[in-house]
């Protein structure tokens, strides 16, 4: 087993979906098959615009043959554990390439930083995780006021880089993947809810919003931007128990199961639209608005 890094771009020809599949053609299945059972980083071009550079991690769990594309492989995502970086680590940092396996003898960039799947050395690998989840910005939960709905929140404690070993256990720790979660959700929405159009900011700074999966964590739902939405307190006790759920096209859909029509279209955006995240690229993939439709949703 080994890191490596896979290239992916988000309109890419292959059949990818980083939380769940990375499709590869055989002349790199000897690399692809030393990442197996270990984890992985993903790496966007530096030619697509507005590149992220490297912009999270997973581990694979197996790798198999394409049955729909002969020649193609698969290399299998082992559930939950993808993981977007809180803030895109550059191809190249103060020193050169971050990736400084990367460098030939004479300090040169290698023929290897245009290879779609390789390895990647252990202090590369946590080079590249330190700079991706970084804990620079206070985006925290709220502690200091009463909740809306009692036992709603569960607290999500701080995340301390101390050892290299350390540093990877956490990336399958729940309360740190919750406070990763949480950071890049409110920035792709701006800390405002996606349902009632409200930015509330506490007395401490603090947003007054959550972080909701859309398909559930316990039903293999990844912690990954797409699969995200700001939602308050009031509205994310809605989402989770059905009352409300989202179209494809994001039209707030309300369950004909709430017993105050009136009292819930005063309270969601006039638009009866969820607000959107700044970024295209951020807003929810449809195949997981699909399943909160199909599993949670009392139509």
């Amino acid at each position: 087993m080994s890191y490596s890094v896979f290239i992916h771009r988000s309109d890419s020809i292959y059949d990818d979906s980083p939380a769940e599949r990375y499709q590869f053609p055989k002349q790199y299945l000897a690399r692809a098959e030393l990442s197996i059972g270990d984890w992985i980083v993903y790496l966007e071009p530096s030619k697509v615009a507005g590149t992220r550079g490297y912009f999270g991690i997973a581990k694979v769990q197996q790798i198999i043959p394409d049955p729909n594309a002969p020649g193609m492989f698969l290399a299998l995502i082992e559930p939950g554990s993808y993981l977007d970086f809180s803030q895109a680590v550059p191809f190249n940092d103060a020193h050169g390439p971050i990736e400084r396996g990367l460098l030939n003898q004479m300090g040169r960039l290698s023929g290897r930083a245009q290879a779609a799947v390789r390895p990647l050395s252990n202090e590369d690998f946590m080079r590249i995780v330190e700079c991706g989840l970084a804990d620079e910005e206070s985006l925290l939960p709220r502690t200091d006021t009463p909740q809306p709905i009692a036992g709603f929140e569960e607290p999500q404690a701080p995340f301390i880089f101390e050892q290299p070993r350390d540093r990877v256990q956490q990336l399958t720790s729940r309360a740190f993947r919750d406070r990763t979660f949480r950071k890049i959700v409110l920035r792709a929405y701006d800390e405002r809810c996606a349902i009632t159009g409200l930015k509330l900011i506490n007395g401490g700074g603090r947003a007054e919003v959550d972080a909701a999966h859309i398909r559930a964590v316990e039903h293999n739902g990844p912690d990954v931007v797409q699969n995200g939405i700001a939602l308050s307190g009031t509205a994310h006790w809605m989402f989770d128990r059905g009352l409300i759920s989202l179209s494809d096209d994001l039209q707030i859909l309300v369950s004909r199961q709430v017993n105050d029509m009136d009292s819930i279209y005063a309270f969601i955006n006039k638009s009866r639209c969820a607000t959107p995240p700044i970024r295209l690229r951020d807003r929810p993939h449809p195949h997981f608005l699909k399943w909160h439709r199909e599993n949670c949703f009392k139509n």
